[in-house]
C-alpha cells in the first residue's frame, strides 16, 4: 500500500483509539508494516494533534527517518514484526479493563469461548519490565507466542492483526473480553472451559467467516 495512505491510516487509527476509549492523552501507540520496515506513531504525541508527516518511518535495525522521534515502544513493534510475518499492524494501549487486569499480573483463562479468537486457550500476561526497554519487548514476544494479544503486567495490552482496521477491531474485542472477565470475577470465580472445549472452538474458528 502507498506510504501516504498508510500514514493517513495511522492517524485514523490513533484517533479511533482515543474516541473508543482505548487510550487517553499521549498513552499507547500503533504501527503498520511499510516496505522493509514500519511506520509508527511518534513519542509523546496525542493522535488528535498528529499529522501524517509526523509518523516515523523505522528500519528493522532501529534507525528512523522523520521529523518526530518514534514511540518509546518501537522495540516491541520491531521485534514482533520480525517474529511474526503475519503481523501487518500492531496496537499498544492502556485501555481501562485490560490495564486493570494487567495490574494483577495474571493470565486470562478460558472463561469465555471468544478467548480462542486470539489463538489459544488463554491470554497471557507478560512479566513486568520498564517501558521502552528490550526486556519489555522480549517479555511481550514470549507472551505472544501462538497468540495475537497479550497483557503487559502493570502496563496495558498488545494486539496485532493483518492490517490497521483488523488490528483496531481485535483490540476493541479484546478490551470487551477484559471488561467481561473483570465483571464476572466480581460475582465469584467464573466457570472455565476445559482444553477439549477450547480445542473444538479453535477448530471451528479455522473455518469461521467468509473466507
Amino acid at each position: 500500500m502507498n506510504e501516504n495512505v498508510l500514514r493517513e491510516g495511522l492517524i485514523v487509527t490513533a484517533r479511533a483509539m482515543l474516541d473508543k476509549g482505548l487510550n487517553t492523552g499521549t498513552s499507547g501507540n500503533v504501527s503498520v508494516r511499510c516496505n522493509r520496515g514500519f511506520l509508527i506513531t511518534p513519542t509523546g504525541r496525542s493522535g488528535e494533534d498528529c499529522r501524517p508527516e509526523e509518523m516515523s518511518l523505522m528500519a528493522m535495525d532501529g534507525s528512523w527517518q522523520g521529523i518526530c522521534a518514534p514511540s518509546s515502544e518501537w522495540r516491541i513493534h520491531r521485534d514482533l514484526y520480525a517474529a511474526r510475518p503475519e503481523a501487518g499492524a500492531i496496537l499498544h494501549a492502556h485501555s481501562p479493563f485490560a490495564t486493570a487486569l494487567a495490574c494483577q499480573g495474571q493470565n486470562i483463562p478460558a472463561f469465555h469461548y471468544m478467548i480462542a479468537r486470539f489463538g489459544g486457550a488463554d491470554i497471557r500476561c507478560a512479566p513486568y519490565a520498564t517501558f521502552g526497554t528490550q526486556d519489555l519487548s522480549s517479555n511481550a514476544i514470549s507472551a505472544l507466542e501462538g497468540r495475537s494479544a497479550c497483557l503487559l503486567a502493570n502496563h496495558g495490552m498488545i494486539v496485532f492483526g493483518r492490517d490497521l482496521r483488523h488490528t483496531l477491531a481485535l483490540a476493541l474485542e479484546f478490551e470487551t473480553l477484559c471488561q467481561q472477565y473483570y465483571r464476572t470475577c466480581l460475582l465469584g470465580a467464573p466457570q472455565i472451559l476445559d482444553d477439549a472445549q477450547m480445542a473444538e472452538v479453535m477448530q471451528r474458528f479455522r473455518t469461521y467467516g467468509q473466507g
